[in-house]
């Protein structure tokens, strides 16, 4: 039976061999609704245990009220115990205390946020086990991050980030290549197309994604083997 994409509209997009569905994963975009968060088509994130809340599950410190965002891009894999950390988390340090005595005040807690960074998410990027994503980071297309990483700053397109502070311990792809996978955006394609790209998405040639593209295009005859 020839590959197709789980619906982008589903809420478990995964089904288990005995027919049931796996509750533990989720298509973010179909049961998250919240002002501040943004997720593309096709992002899931999975855990052990039942969640309710989905987005505050993820990040707690992003409330309804928070000036800062939360983007999410398309097929992103988000692992069991990820957590965005947001602005709102944050404390003013200009003074010589960090209390801050603006929440305990109702005249001004709404009002209170020193720091109002958002984080930014590309697309196809895998978050490992329990990996934390700290105010302001932007993490590119493509990017891995290990298990228990904590990230912040900028993630390149296509790197692999580990460790706590997270740092780059290497590139997936040459500059060309990576400009070749951000030019080519498969994330946008439509999902019978990706489907078709299964077996090139699934390994480390990008010159033969590249000729598949090409061959798609041009209306050339494209079936999802060798």
């Amino acid at each position: 039976m020839p590959f197709s994409l789980p619906a982008a509209q589903l809420a478990h997009p995964i089904t288990l061999p005995d027919g049931t569905l796996h509750k533990g994963t989720v298509y973010l975009k179909t049961v998250i609704d919240h002002p501040r968060m943004s997720v593309g088509d096709y992002t899931y994130a999975s855990d052990f245990g039942a969640v309710e809340d989905w987005a505050s599950h993820l990040a707690p410190y992003l409330f309804p009220f928070s000036q800062e965002r939360l983007t999410i891009g398309k097929f992103c894999q988000i692992a069991h115990g990820v957590r965005f950390i947001g602005s709102s988390a944050n404390h003013e340090t200009r003074g010589p205390s960090t209390f801050p005595f603006a929440v305990f005040d109702p005249e001004t807690m709404l009002g209170y946020q020193p720091d109002t960074r958002d984080m930014t998410i590309g697309h196809d990027v895998w978050l490992g086990y329990g990996a934390l994503v700290l105010p302001g980071a932007t993490i590119g297309n493509g990017v891995i991050v290990g298990a228990g990483s904590v990230v912040r700053g900028t993630i390149p397109d296509y790197a692999v980030v580990t460790g706590n502070p997270g740092r780059v311990v290497r590139m997936r792809y040459s500059e060309s290549e990576i400009a070749s996978l951000n030019r080519l955006a498969w994330w946008d394609w439509a999902p019978e197309k990706i489907a078709a790209a299964r077996h090139l998405l699934e390994r480390g040639d990008v010159a033969a994604l590249l000729a598949f593209n090409e061959k798609y295009s041009d209306g050339s005859d494209v079936t999802s083997g060798d």
